[in-house]
């Protein structure tokens, strides 16, 4: 448990599910602004860090993405896939080398440099998960499988290779709904133009 500082005391933990991650209900005091204690309590889910990445071809403009099942957005509107950058876990591992692996399992490209733009929370009120956010040059000469990610990971991934231009416009038409992924198709236009 994280100790106390001068405007936060926790006061207690208690787990209420642990498979994948752990949802906690973590009790805690506040001191506000104006110098009272404020008894709260909030649900935290900690699933683990992660990393991201936007492989970019210079030479074609291209941009290598995902598609696959994520059930919450299936259970909240219905939408059977999700277009998404490549990412992953880290699991003990450094964001950097983990991020390769996922690159190979899942987009079928062998990388040995990739470049870290910055760590983001995606949902800070509510999960505990930090992401490396990664961006690296790719070309055909890179492809060493169909990719797909692993079956014995209950992965079922289609790859697509589109233009930087035509993900920003499905982004705009509200196919791509991901947050990460939007974060770096804008950060990859903004760094190389259209």
């Amino acid at each position: 448990m994280k100790e106390d500082s001068p405007t936060v005391r926790i006061k207690g933990m208690q787990t209420l599910a642990y498979q994948r991650g752990k949802l906690a209900l973590v009790m805690f005091e506040q001191r506000t602004r104006s110098g009272e204690w404020r008894e709260r309590t909030r649900e935290v889910y900690e699933n683990g860090n992660s990393a991201t990445i936007l492989p970019y071809d210079p030479q074609r403009r291209t941009v290598l993405l995902t598609r696959q099942l994520r059930l919450p957005t299936y259970l909240q509107d219905g939408l059977e896939s999700s277009i998404e950058a490549c990412a992953g876990k880290l699991d003990g591992e450094t964001a950097e080398r983990r991020i390769i692996e996922e690159m190979e399992e899942e987009l079928g490209y062998r990388i040995a440099k990739v470049e870290k733009l910055f760590e983001l929370y995606v949902s800070p009120g509510a999960v505990m998960e930090k992401i490396a956010f990664f961006t690296c040059a790719y070309s055909p000469a890179d492809k060493v499988s169909a990719g797909g990610g692993l079956p014995e990971e209950g992965e079922d991934i289609e790859v697509i290779e589109t233009t930087l231009k035509e993900a920003a416009a499905m982004i705009a038409a509200g196919e791509i709904i991901d947050a990460k992924t939007v974060i770096l198709v804008q950060y990859l236009r903004e760094r190389v133009g259209d």
